[in-house]
C-alpha cells in the first residue's frame, strides 16, 4: 500500500510537473506571438489583445461562455485573446499563429456545446469577433450583409427594423452568434415553410489559412459549399454572410399549449409523431418535455409544451388544426397574432422581455450543461415513450435542482425538398422530427458534473432502438464529443473522423475531407471535431 501510494504520489508530482513546463512554454511562445501582431499592427494590437495579466482578461474569457461544463475541465486557458475591430487584424492574428505555430479558437457567440471555441486541451488563442457585428439590409432585394460576430437577436432586429414583412431562418435563442450558427445549419421556427439558414446563404467572406479574404466568387464552389453545414472553423475564420430574406405576413400566430400525463400527453405526443412532418408546411408544432412530481401527492407526471409558429392568421390555423391534429383540443383563446420579430421575443423566453429591443443585448444565462442529439424516421411506440418518461421521472426524483429536457423538433415542408447532398447538412427528407437531449445544473462538484453528463448518455443509449440507424445521425450544432474526438497535435485519421463525421454529414463527410484537403491541407485549422484533411 506505501508502494502504491509513494507511485501515485511520484506520478502525480511528474504530471504537475510537465504541466508546469507545457505552459511555461506556451507562455514564452505566446510572447513571441504578441510581438509578431504588434509588428504588423503597431497601432491597434495594444487596444485589442488581453493576456492573462490584463485586469479586463477574466471578464472578456468569460463574458460569451454560455456553457461553463467545458471551461471548468480545461487544462488550458487562452493564453491571449484577441478582440480586432478590423479583417486586417484578423489575417495578422492567422499569419503569426501559423508562424509560430500556434492554435487558434475562433469565438462568435460563444454557444458552442463543448466550448471548442473558449476551451481546449492544448495551448491556443482566442480571436473573439464580438466586433466584427456590423449588418446591412437591403429592402429592395430582400438580402443582408452579416458579420460572423453579430448575434441572431442583432439581425432579428436589423430586418425587423427595416420591414415588417421580411425575416431570416434561424435559430429561437437570440444571443447566438451567427458565425457558428449559420456554418452549422440553422434550424429555426420557419424551417418547414423555409429550410435552414444554410439554404438562404448566397455570399460569404472567409480569410484563408494564407491570410486572404475570399468571397464566393473567389474561395470557388466547393468551399462556399463545405462552410454552408460543414462548421466554418475547419477550413478558414468566416467574417461576413450574405443572406436572402424571406417574405412573411404582418402577422403570424404562435401557441404555446401544455399538457401533462392526466390530460394524455402520452398519446398526444405519439399521435404527433403522424403528423408532424406532413401538416401544412406554413405550420410546425415543436415539443417541449420536461417531468414533475407533485409536492403534495408525491404523483409523477410527464409534462408536454407544444409551442407553434403558423405563418398566417388564427382563423385559419383553427381550420387546419382542427382537421389535422383535432386531438390536441386547440382553442382561440390559445393563440396570439404577433409579428414576426415579437415571435421572436416570445419564443426565446426572455424574463422581464418588455419589448423587442432585448433582441439587441448579447447577454444570457449561464449554466453548466451537456446535450446530445437524434434523428427518428419512424414514429416511437407508446410503450417506446413511456421507457423514455420513466427515465426522465427517475432524474428528476433524484435531483430536484437540475433541469432535463428532450425536444422534438419537426422536419418535412421544405426540409424534405431540398437534396441531401446541396450542402454538408444531410438530414433531409425521410425525418420525421430531430430530439435534443439536454441536461444543464448548477455547478456542485465534478462529481454531480458526471452523474449529469451521465444521464444524457443513459438517455441516448435506451434511445438507440428508436432512432436513425447506419450512422445514428446527429446535429453539428448540438455538438456532442462522446461521438468521437481528433488529435489535437499530429494528424487524425480519416477512418478515426469518420466515426463522428457521418454522424453529423452522412455522405457528405469524404467531400468535407477533400475540401479541407485542398484549402488546408496543413491543418492549420484545427480543434477535437474539425474536418481533417486526407495526409
Amino acid at each position: 500500500m506505501v508502494t502504491s501510494r509513494s507511485s501515485l504520489f511520484s506520478l502525480l508530482s511528474f504530471l504537475i510537473l510537465a504541466l508546469a513546463i507545457l505552459q511555461a512554454d506556451a507562455s514564452r511562445i505566446h510572447d513571441d506571438y504578441l510581438k509578431c501582431l504588434q509588428s504588423q499592427n503597431s497601432d491597434s494590437i495594444s487596444t485589442i489583445a488581453y493576456t492573462p495579466r490584463n485586469t479586463s482578461y477574466s471578464s472578456i474569457l468569460q463574458s460569451t461562455e454560455q456553457n461553463l461544463r467545458p471551461a471548468s475541465t480545461s487544462l488550458f486557458k487562452p493564453t491571449l485573446i484577441l478582440t480586432p475591430l478590423h479583417s486586417s487584424e484578423i489575417q495578422a492574428a492567422i499569419r503569426c499563429a501559423k508562424k509560430h505555430e500556434i492554435q487558434i479558437r475562433v469565438r462568435s457567440g460563444g454557444h458552442d456545446y463543448e466550448g471548442l471555441s473558449y476551451a481546449s486541451t492544448s495551448p491556443f488563442v482566442i480571436v473573439d469577433l464580438r466586433n466584427i457585428s456590423s449588418i446591412s439590409v437591403d429592402r429592395e432585394n430582400r438580402t443582408a450583409w452579416v458579420e460572423a460576430g453579430a448575434t441572431l437577436g442583432q439581425l432579428y432586429y436589423k430586418i425587423g427594423e427595416t420591414s415588417r414583412e421580411l425575416a431570416f431562418v434561424a435559430g429561437a435563442c437570440p444571443t447566438v452568434g451567427v458565425g457558428g450558427h449559420f456554418s452549422g445549419g440553422g434550424y429555426s421556427m420557419l424551417s418547414r415553410k423555409f429550410g435552414l439558414s444554410v439554404d438562404h446563404i448566397i455570399d460569404a467572406k472567409i480569410i484563408d489559412v494564407n491570410g486572404q479574404i475570399l468571397d464566393r466568387r473567389s474561395m470557388g464552389e466547393d468551399l462556399f459549399w463545405a462552410i454552408r453545414g460543414g462548421g466554418g472553423a475547419s477550413f478558414g475564420i468566416i467574417i461576413a454572410w450574405k443572406v436572402s430574406l424571406v417574405s412573411v405576413p404582418e402577422k403570424v400566430t404562435v401557441f404555446n399549449l401544455t399538457k401533462t400525463s392526466d390530460q394524455n400527453a402520452t398519446q398526444l405526443v405519439y399521435q404527433w409523431q403522424h403528423i408532424a412532418d406532413k401538416i401544412d408546411e406554413n405550420l410546425l408544432i415543436r415539443l417541449f418535455i420536461t417531468s414533475s412530481t407533485s409536492p403534495q401527492t408525491g404523483k409523477k407526471s410527464i409534462v408536454v409544451s407544444f409551442t407553434s409558429l403558423f405563418v398566417g392568421g388564427i382563423d385559419q390555423l383553427l381550420s387546419l388544426m382542427q382537421k389535422s391534429f383535432p386531438e390536441l383540443g386547440l382553442a382561440k383563446e390559445d393563440c396570439i397574432e404577433m409579428s414576426w420579430l415579437e415571435s421572436i421575443v416570445y419564443f426565446a423566453n426572455i424574463p422581464g422581455a418588455a419589448s423587442v429591443e432585448v433582441l439587441l443585448d448579447r447577454n444570457s444565462s449561464k449554466s453548466y450543461f451537456k446535450g446530445k442529439s437524434d434523428y427518428v424516421k419512424k414514429p416511437i411506440s407508446v410503450k417506446g415513450l413511456e421507457g423514455l418518461w420513466k427515465r426522465l421521472f427517475a432524474e428528476e426524483e433524484e435531483d430536484m435542482e437540475a433541469y432535463f429536457q428532450l425536444q422534438f423538433s419537426p422536419y418535412g415542408g421544405m426540409m424534405s425538398e431540398i437534396s441531401e447532398s446541396a450542402t454538408p447538412f444531410p438530414h433531409r427528407r425521410g425525418n420525421i422530427f430531430m430530439i435534443h437531449y439536454i441536461a444543464g445544473w448548477d455547478e456542485k462538484g465534478n462529481a454531480e458534473s458526471k452523474r449529469h453528463v451521465n444521464w444524457t448518455r443513459r438517455i441516448y443509449s435506451y434511445m438507440a432502438a428508436y432512432v436513425s440507424k447506419f450512422p445514428r445521425a446527429a446535429y453539428l450544432n448540438y455538438r456532442d464529443l462522446d461521438l468521437g474526438v481528433n488529435k489535437i497535435k499530429g494528424n487524425t485519421s480519416y477512418k478515426q473522423a469518420s466515426i463522428w463525421g457521418t454522424k453529423y454529414f452522412n455522405q457528405n463527410f469524404d467531400r468535407l475531407v477533400h475540401v479541407k484537403t485542398k484549402v488546408d491541407p496543413s491543418n492549420f485549422f484545427r480543434n477535437e471535431q474539425s474536418i481533417p484533411p486526407l495526409s
